[in-house]
């Protein structure tokens, strides 16, 4: 244990119990002024959600969810043997035209809570034994989850917070989340910024993905475990698309300078979706041998992390 500021005694884990009422209520203030004139994503549309206005990720000031409960499907170091907390909220800044959770993220199924809703989600989880609250898709709710956490806090919250995200997160979101976030989890989806405009409908996403990358690197290091469960730390995922789309060696290299002790989760699940039949490159699964290209990749520059094995129905091009 260290000295915080103003002599206070640091506590490690989870890292907002280190926050004073002040630093709560300048982070919430901040983060509803973003609101007035939004660049909490890439997209950096500069709408005023509070008067209801709505940008790219299709929301106003209300926090929408489509459903809260433990994950055991996560990987081992986040669903470990309890499960996670994981909370969906409705829509995203991002448009991926292969989405799994479509009906959640560009069809906006899921209810409308408040702060206090979203409190109890959190408070109810934790009493359910998870191991940590899991944020999927965050970043446009971003200030209405600070003040969720604080209010959580207050009443009991003592597991770490999880930031599951797209990865196109601007870096005024990313510091109101520094002292509160334990575990970042994002993805890295593309090595071009032509295929994330051509695919997930967004400009300059490798830019704005290494820029967040960096940041959340910055704010909580490499993954840190005990008994195999994720404290703190970073874990990036990439999803393996077929006929290289993601162009998976740009993007690995780029990991790999960023922490060559860095945790990858390397993904293989990846089937037709949403749109995905419009895109005739899209339109397969992947192959084995497209998988194991990728995981020889991860392997040879040393990867530490989670390579799912290759299950689907074998196949060639």
């Amino acid at each position: 244990m260290g000295e915080g500021q103003g002599g206070r005694e640091r506590i490690a884990y989870p890292v907002y119990l280190n926050l004073t009422d002040s630093e709560w209520r300048d982070k919430i203030n901040k983060g509803y002024e973003i609101l007035k004139s939004c660049i909490l994503c890439g997209h950096r549309c500069g709408v005023n959600r509070i008067k209801g206005a709505k940008g790219e990720c299709r929301s106003d000031w209300r926090v929408v969810i489509s459903s809260y409960h433990l994950h055991f499907g996560e990987e081992p170091p986040i669903s470990g043997r309890k499960g996670s907390g994981t909370v969906f909220f409705t829509n995203c800044s991002m448009h991926c035209q292969y989405c799994q959770n479509y009906t959640i993220s560009q069809l906006g199924m899921g209810d409308s809570v408040t702060i206090d809703g979203l409190t109890d989600c959190f408070l109810y989880l934790q009493n359910k034994g998870a191991h940590n609250i899991n944020l999927v898709t965050p970043t446009h709710f971003a200030p209405q989850i600070i003040a969720a956490t604080w209010r959580a806090v207050k009443r009991g919250l003592r597991i770490p917070i999880v930031y599951n995200t797209g990865g196109y997160d601007s870096i005024e979101t990313l510091k109101l989340m520094d002292g509160i976030v334990d575990i970042y989890m994002p993805d890295a989806k593309y090595g071009d910024n032509d295929k994330g405009l051509k695919y997930s409908k967004v400009t300059n996403y490798v830019d704005v993905n290494q820029a967040a990358l960096r940041e959340m690197h910055r704010q909580v290091g490499d993954l840190i475990l005990k008994d195999g469960i994720a404290v703190r730390g970073l874990m990036v995922r990439h999803l393996v698309l077929p006929n290289d789309i993601s162009n998976t060696e740009k993007v690995l290299k780029f990991l790999h300078e960023l922490s060559p002790n860095l945790y990858l989760s390397l993904m293989s699940q990846y089937y037709p979706s949403y749109r995905a039949d419009e895109y005739r490159e899209l339109s397969r699964p992947i192959t084995s041998w497209e998988y194991d290209k990728a995981l020889e990749l991860a392997k040879r520059l040393g990867f530490r992390g989670y390579f799912q094995p290759y299950l689907r129905l074998i196949h060639r091009i």
